[in-house]
């Protein structure tokens, strides 16, 4: 029942959303739900310090450290987007954009959204976890199109086909792993309980398990944003709403990683980490490298914070991929450090459309004196999310790139430094496109002052885990992530 309570939480949040038809009572219980769910997970989190891991319902969910790390993720930005969203939605309903009637369907999908991610967590059966991120699919395709003009219905069929595409090229992982496994475990139910899988994992087909990795990297990396099949990223992002953005760029892609990771393990204690660990680092770099043009020429700001988290989430497969403790580490703090800083963003950029009515850098200049609160995050956030000393992305990159050099293998060696160039790159590309928008001469008459003390209040909240992690990592996130060093090492 511990597990199944944090599921319970957003489905009842969306069902009564859906009944009330006043935005002004949906938010308040949007927020409080959302904020039970953050406080719950805590707990669920101090339940996985003390006992490692828990499974439930005759082993049907399954949590330990990987599974806490991104639930906690997805409860903090769910959190903050709901908090968001309040002010962003009511400025929209006041101009007319939406009603009343929308605004109930957009807290039911936003809702039923989180809780397809959560579930993604904590399934132990790796058949309904692939059933879990088709349905994140499900859950926000109807968000993308959510304002039903040309360009969101265009970016919404782009996100469902490939999408689909890509999840169907992981089913076929799925497949090839059950037929591995039941010639170890039998044709039985729990023979895709992942709990199961990995005590016997080195028992299985290798050549079906490489097979079977390759097909879930390509498919749960297409719903991830990893390159070369990233290209529904940047439009969906770019034409959702900005809460629906935060969330996807920092929780979304995080769950189709965390699928990625789970095969990762055992795949190598199939076949030994060489294979997997290749793949991820070549995937990996191939991310990186493909979002630097975009990002140095990019004229649209929602669609440079997309290209971003292409290399980001490009950065956190090659820490994964280097296989040392200071990497994977790194690797992991990193998804926690992009999905705070990333959100905090898409706030920001939500904001500036709110106040300027476009997306394109050209038209906005001095954001710093035209919304001060949200031009100085902006502005500590464009630092934050380049690795700029001593911010938290700058933390977990070090470590990602320190075990890169420590490893010794030459050929880890040479994708560090390859990546120490394309993070250079991509900071002149971030410096150049936000510095005149953020501490340029104003050139519209726009009246000054923030948009809400709701949208405000959001940016303040990650603002505060992007500043704390800077200089102080908690000790029970540094458990967590220790903790998953030793699944994956042990794999």
């Amino acid at each position: 029942m511990i597990i199944l309570l944090l599921l319970i939480i957003p489905v009842v949040t969306a069902t009564i959303c859906v009944f009330i038809k006043k935005h002004s009572v949906s938010k308040y219980i949007s927020i409080a739900g959302s904020f039970i769910a953050l406080v719950y997970n805590i707990y669920l989190n101090y339940n996985i310090y003390t006992y490692h891991s828990i499974q439930g319902f005759n082993n049907f969910f399954y949590v330990d450290a990987l599974s806490i790390l991104t639930t906690q993720i997805v409860t903090i930005v769910s959190f903050a987007a709901a908090l968001y969203s309040a002010g962003y939605m009511e400025a929209e309903l006041h101009d007319g954009v939406i009603s009343e009637k929308k605004l109930q369907w957009y807290y039911f999908l936003f809702h039923m959204f989180i809780f397809t991610m959560l579930l993604v967590c904590v399934i132990n059966n790796l058949g309904v976890m692939w059933v879990a991120i088709e349905g994140t699919t499900l859950a926000t395709t109807f968000l993308v199109g959510f304002y039903n003009k040309k360009q969101h219905q265009e970016a919404a069929w782009k996100y469902i086909i490939l999408c689909s595409v890509g999840i169907t090229l992981a089913l076929f992982g799925v497949i090839l792993t059950y037929h591995s496994a039941k010639g170890v475990l039998g044709e039985i139910g729990y023979a895709l309980n992942w709990s199961d899988l990995r005590a016997v994992a080195d028992k299985f087909e290798p050549r079906l398990m490489k097979l079977a990795f390759l097909f879930v990297l390509v498919g749960y990396g297409t719903k991830a944003g990893l390159a070369p099949m990233h290209t529904w990223l940047p439009d969906a992002h770019s034409q959702a709403p900005s809460p629906i953005s935060a969330l996807f760029s920092g929780v979304l892609i995080n769950c189709s990683m965390y699928g990625i990771i789970r095969y990762h393990i055992l795949t190598s204690k199939c076949v030994g980490s060489e294979y997997s660990c290749t793949l991820l680092m070549i995937f990996g770099l191939i991310s990186v490298i493909v979002s630097i043009p975009f990002i140095l020429i990019q004229k649209d700001y929602k669609r440079l914070l997309a290209f971003s988290s292409v290399e980001h989430i490009g950065f956190i497969a090659l820490g994964i991929g280097f296989g040392g403790m200071y990497s994977v580490y790194g690797a992991e703090l990193h998804t926690f450090n992009h999905a705070v800083a990333k959100s905090l963003l898409f706030f920001c950029a939500g904001n500036l459309f709110l106040k300027y009515k476009t997306t394109e850098m050209e038209n906005i200049r001095g954001v710093i004196k035209t919304l001060p609160v949200t031009g100085t995050i902006l502005a500590i956030g464009v630092f934050a999310i380049t690795g700029t000393p001593p911010l938290n992305i700058y933390v977990s990159e070090f470590l990602v790139l320190a075990g890169g050099f420590a490893s010794g293998n030459s050929f880890i060696i040479v994708f560090s430094s390859v990546l120490i160039v394309c993070i250079t790159l991509i900071f002149i590309g971030f410096i150049y496109n936000m510095y005149r928008m953020i501490f340029g001469t104003p050139t519209m008459n726009i009246s000054k002052g923030e948009t809400s003390k709701f949208t405000t209040a959001a940016m303040l909240f990650l603002l505060f885990f992007v500043l704390i992690i800077s200089f102080y990592v908690p000790p029970l996130l540094r458990e967590v992530l220790r903790n998953i060093y030793d699944i994956v090492r042990n794999a």
